[in-house]
């Protein structure tokens, strides 16, 4: 009988046990956590975006975005919604794409994935720990952190990424494939909140407005989202500030200056917003600048922006045309250099990795050695903030669990 062992009970490991299990083999899953799936719990603030409807490989980040090709077509939403129909497990597709359990509950994705391996007769193996790999002619030799050692025909490594430690994720993949000889992106925090040089947020700290925030680049075109911006103590949060985080971060990583530039008020042109403060300045003569404010903008920020531009003091009958139009450019263009990410910890994915050419994307085995696999948040493949990271792992769950068990029926 095949011995398989499968290290990291995420996502993608939980879709390959499934999938590869056979009754020629026996499959033991480890997992260091004293639960399975702790990033599907975690994932839409524990309602579980569990994919996305609507993905292509640009949706990615990575040196060899080709390599997804073959999986998008094999294993596309509707192969998943079909598998997961078939464990009794249905969805619900957002007008955006993004997906949920009709449960809109991580709690319940979990149990029934736990429940099938259960009758499917795999080995789940709790709060154990692989701490090193080693290869003796065809078997795989795994030693435990309790120095235990155990040999296997095939090995599967979904350990996640360094990212999100608290729910488990480390570099083990990495470590691994760079021990057998492959080679490694260098690795950077995704989807995570951005460190600023001013101090000024402080002042702003706790704010949520909805802005349009934009990277300005001195070598590519100027990238803009619309979304969520939530001011720290630290710097920049929000879904717009993940969004454009896997941009951001990959410059950081080549020692490139950052800037963002906020637009606190995208509904409004600049035209439109120096028309209604003209009008101001005529209505309202006697009202201060930061009143005036009050009326488009969150107390602390309008705050914020008088005390910038020393305009605290000042009534509006008092400004003059180009104090309009300052005022309009601190609101439209607010500008924020960015000194680093927040960091892995706080990171929801991590990009860079494994390099993918060395990868058979059919199957996901190494092209290095011979039944070892690499699935998962390991590679140089990391997604957009909705579902599309969770798609991935299902993918090449779903390719490698069907590449070391080729000749299970297709649907």
């Amino acid at each position: 009988m095949e011995k398989i062992a499968i290290i990291g009970a995420g996502a993608s490991g939980i879709m390959a046990a499934m999938v590869a299990k056979n009754k020629n083999n026996s499959i033991d899953l480890y997992e260091k956590n004293s639960s399975i799936a702790k990033k599907i719990r975690a994932s839409g603030n524990g309602r579980c975006n569990i994919t996305n409807r609507n993905i292509t490989k640009y949706d990615y980040f990575g040196n060899n975005l080709d390599f997804l090709e073959y999986g998008l077509r094999e294993f596309d939403f509707f192969k998943f919604e079909k598998l997961c129909n078939n464990m009794g497990l249905y969805l619900s597709v957002q007008d955006d794409g993004k997906v949920y359990p009709c449960s809109f509950e991580s709690a319940s994705v979990v149990k029934i994935f736990e429940e099938k391996l259960d009758e499917k007769g795999i080995n789940i193996s709790l709060k154990s720990e692989i701490i090193d790999i080693t290869k003796q002619k065809d078997k795989f030799m795994l030693q435990k952190s309790d120095k235990s050692i155990k040999f296997y025909d095939k090995v599967l490594i979904s350990t996640g990424s360094k990212a999100a430690s608290k729910l488990g994720g480390n570099s083990f993949g990495e470590k691994i494939a760079k021990k057998f000889g492959h080679h490694l992106f260098p690795s950077y925090p995704s989807l995570v909140q951005l460190e600023t040089k001013e101090r000024e947020v402080i002042r702003l700290s706790g704010v949520k407005i909805w802005a349009k925030v934009t990277l300005h680049s001195k070598i590519d075109k100027d990238i803009s989202i619309l979304g969520d911006v939530l001011f720290t103590r630290y710097g920049l949060s929000g879904f717009a500030i993940l969004d454009i985080s896997p941009f951001v971060s990959k410059l950081l990583l080549e020692n490139k200056e950052v800037i963002l530039s906020i637009d606190m008020l995208p509904k409004f042109s600049v035209q439109m917003l120096q028309s209604i403060l003209i009008k101001s300045c005529k209505n309202n003569p006697n009202s201060s600048f930061e009143t005036i404010l009050l009326g488009l903008l969150p107390q602390k920020v309008a705050n914020n922006i008088s005390f910038k531009l020393g305009f605290k003091s000042k009534k509006m009958k008092d400004l003059s045309l180009k104090d309009i139009k300052k005022s309009v450019y601190a609101i439209k263009d607010c500008r924020y250099s960015i000194k680093d990410t927040h960091g892995y910890e706080y990171a929801e994915v991590c990009g860079g990795g494994i390099d993918t050419l060395q990868i058979d994307p059919k199957s996901l085995e190494s092209k290095l050695v011979k039944n070892l696999y690499f699935l998962g948040e390991s590679l140089d493949i990391v997604g957009k903030r909705g579902g599309y990271n969770l798609a991935f792992a299902w993918m090449s769950g779903y390719l490698a669990g069907r590449g070391i068990n080729p000749n299970k029926e297709r649907d």
